[in-house]
């Protein structure tokens, strides 16, 4: 295994898999005390790295790591007065912790979106084992405008399939056919 890339703590060394049944947990922001917690009912969907410039990462990684879940799913229990959005310009509304920065979920509020209904959450940020690990590798180009060198993009990608993390310039397939097909419906093109 060529350890020599780094692509993000939870997936270096490897990726448990799922729990069955797996229940959900709380996550947890950085801070020392009073933590922002959200709660998290069920497993998560559609876990992968990400290396867009907008996901929140932990220091020294090259990628983020993002899962979705319902909306219905997910709920401040603590220090929610900690929260504020990042970037209120940008489709996903990133609730980060204010002195820490941890982005704790993410939100899409336009309903037009094909990702309505699904907020995006950093299952690490979790103390609790059994969530789905990720998938594939997402916006793997990105990783360039956070500073990354182009010229070990080879290596970038060669450890990405080394991991089982199919590396893409744009979301998984599945995904992408899930917005087309959200688009096509939304035009009367399918029904």
């Amino acid at each position: 295994m060529n350890n020599a890339v780094k692509i993000h703590p939870a997936v270096d060394d490897g990726m448990k898999p799922a729990a069955a049944a797996f229940s959900g947990g709380t996550l947890s922001c950085a801070c020392a005390t009073h933590k922002v917690e959200v709660a998290i009912k069920g497993q998560c969907a559609h876990n992968h790295v990400c290396g867009c410039t907008q996901c929140w990462k932990p220091e020294g990684a090259l990628f983020s790591q993002v899962a979705v879940v319902s909306r219905d799913n997910v709920s401040v229990i603590a220090n929610a007065d900690k929260l504020a959005v990042v970037n209120a310009n940008t489709t996903i509304q990133r609730h980060a912790c204010k002195e820490c920065g941890v982005h704790m979920y993410g939100r899409i509020e336009n309903k037009a979106h094909p990702f309505y209904g699904l907020d995006f959450i950093h299952t690490e940020r979790s103390n609790k084992s059994g969530w789905a690990p990720p998938g594939f590798a997402a916006f793997v180009s990105s990783i360039i405008e956070s500073g990354a060198s182009p010229d070990n993009m080879a290596a970038v990608r060669a450890r990405l399939v080394e991991l089982g993390l199919p590396p893409y310039d744009c979301l998984s397939p599945a995904l992408m056919d899930a917005i087309a097909t959200h688009t096509a419906k939304a035009n009367g093109v399918l029904k």
